[in-house]
């Protein structure tokens, strides 16, 4: 017994200078290194440690130094200067549970979904002065100076466990090379999804907010989203700047407001842009809506050769369609101002009302291909129930056949303009009028003619213009159906003899004024020439009382 009693304050002193000396062993560089080959043996992790540090001042942290996580062969996931574990008896039965984790000054990067899991929980995981590299939902990101954390943290479920919040900022963000900063969100997740209270920062010069929640099946809901002051300019072309809209999942915007906003691309742009959007939601690269609305309005907008000044539309969104309660805009020096509806069941577009003032319009070089090419997808029909235009300018500077009216007048009601993806005058009654007209260098005054179209022809009554010191009139019959046969017949009383020479019939061997009288027919196909298929008779007398009757057979001339 004494020996025992002589035995045990030494075997105590021995077991406390044992402690001690792997107290201190475990905060050297080798003492690290044995407990994280011990670690790395029952796990897919490796991790690396330069060294462990303690102190007595907080005897519940244990502070990893230089440490470095990752997949053995593979980019590190985390590499970090500091890492601060606080510890308490819950890691008798919990080894894995710690009760926070501060990591400082280092690199996390995001694993990616079939990373294996971390054995690691945290009632706290902070952050402080990281950069944060990864993919979230598909979205590239890239973040420095980025401080916060979440409240409790598992990532042994690949993301944060329910009922857990979280606050970030960051000083510096790139999501998907859209530069920002200063940005902070804070929200909470739980079962029923992720819900961001407050997201916000700068970009491109300007401000964005938002309150968002994405559900359990993945549907994102944004509450309110608005943008103010954004100065952004794109390498990319319009239809590629708003395609990644169309890779989105399902999302609903409830409130969106966009304010003072100039986009800008290599064929397109707009200044002081405008957006108000309600309860709309975007799913599978389409628009659906019960009650929703939009709200648009710019300074400028430029797309190709179209250029738009203080464009303003208002319409209504359901489930049918658009109601277009307001379109006007300044165009080509004049303005436009339409009302009407779009259906979705048959892509059909209704103008009740069409205004066109004050245009100086040249018609582009290709405006006849343009004419016979297909609408695009959305569009299979247009009809026009009341046109109304005023004091226009149109130019067709095509060398061929160069025209101008001047002062162009017009009244249309009812107009088919495009039937089955194809433009044309389908149905209804236009009337035209000009105070002046050049066609193919032959002037023109006063000229007027009035249409009137059903679904196989087009009949063209009260055409008349002055010509010289004389009247020109004339009446014609173009057919809807292949091989699009138009009648024509003219009269002309005091006009001068060559006007028609240059709308393509053969000089006359007359001179001077006289009467025409002509009646031809030909095929108006746009793939194939005209002359070719015109048939006729001309008869002409000049002033002095000759006469020259003329045929034409398949675009040839006799006569005598």
């Amino acid at each position: 017994m004494n020996s025992l009693k002589k035995l045990l304050p030494g075997l105590l002193i021995a077991i406390v200078v044992v402690i001690v000396a792997l107290y201190f062993l475990a905060q050297t560089q080798w003492g690290a290194r044995q407990i994280t080959d011990q670690i790395n043996a029952r796990q897919p992790w490796h991790i690396t440690v330069g060294k462990l540090s303690h102190s007595w001042s907080s005897p519940a942290h244990l502070v990893l130094n230089n440490i470095t996580v990752g997949q053995p062969g593979q980019p590190p996931l985390l590499v970090a200067q500091h890492l601060d574990i606080g510890l308490s008896t819950r890691q008798l039965t919990a080894p894995g549970h710690v009760d926070s984790l501060l990591i400082q000054h280092g690199t996390l990067t995001l694993p990616a979904d079939t990373a294996p899991a971390l054995p690691v929980q945290a009632d706290r995981l902070q952050l402080s002065d990281m950069a944060v590299n990864g993919a979230i939902a598909g979205w590239r990101l890239r973040a420095q100076q980025v401080q916060g954390g979440i409240t409790p943290w598992n990532i042994t479920g690949g993301t944060p466990p329910p009922d857990s919040q979280f606050q970030f900022s960051a000083g510096q963000l790139t999501l998907n090379d859209i530069p920002a900063s200063q940005v902070l969100i804070a929200g909470s997740t739980g079962s029923n999804g992720l819900v961001i209270r407050s997201l916000g920062g700068d970009v491109a010069r300007g401000t964005i907010s938002s309150s968002l929640r994405r559900e359990a099946d993945g549907r994102w809901q944004v509450d309110s989203l608005r943008i103010n002051d954004l100065r952004y300019q794109s390498a990319s072309s319009l239809a590629a700047f708003i395609a990644p809209l169309t890779a989105l999942p399902p999302v609903t915007f409830h409130n969106l407001d966009i304010a003072n906003t100039q986009l800008q691309g290599p064929d397109w742009a707009v200044a002081n842009l405008g957006i108000g959007l309600r309860n709309v939601t975007l799913e599978n690269g389409n628009w659906q809506a019960q009650d929703g609305s939009v709200s648009l309005s710019a300074s400028e907008a430029l797309y190709g050769s179209l250029h738009l000044l203080d464009p303003i539309i208002n319409a209504s969104l359901s489930a049918q369609g658009v109601a277009i309660q307001q379109f006007t805009s300044r165009w080509a020096g004049g303005l436009l101002r339409a009302t009407g509806s779009w259906q979705r069941s048959n892509k059909a577009l209704t103008l009740n009302e069409l205004t066109i003032a004050g245009l100086e319009y040249t018609l582009p070089a290709d405006w006849k291909q343009r004419w016979a090419a297909p609408t695009p997808d959305w569009l299979n029909s247009l009809r026009v129930n009341r046109l109304s235009a005023s004091r226009n300018l149109l130019i067709d500077i095509d060398s061929a056949f160069p025209f101008q009216f001047t002062a162009l007048d017009s009244d249309g009601t009812q107009l088919q303009l495009i039937r089955d993806k194809q433009w044309g005058l389908w149905g209804g009654r236009l009337s035209l009028n000009a105070a002046a007209a050049t066609i193919n260098r032959t002037d023109l005054r006063r000229p007027s003619m009035v249409l009137e179209a059903t679904s196989s022809t087009v009949n063209v009554s009260e055409l008349s213009a002055f010509a010289g010191q004389g009247l020109l009139e004339a009446t014609a019959t173009m057919s809807q159906l292949p091989p699009y046969q138009t009648v024509l017949s003219l009269h002309g009383r005091a006009i001068p003899l060559d006007t028609l020479q240059h709308w393509g019939w053969p000089a006359l061997p007359l001179q001077g004024d006289g009467n025409l009288q002509l009646r031809a027919t030909g095929d108006l196909q746009s793939n194939s020439p005209l002359r070719p298929t015109v048939n006729g008779t001309l008869s002409a007398t000049d002033a002095k009382g000759q006469q020259v009757q003329q045929t034409m057979t398949r675009g040839a001339v006799t006569g005598s």
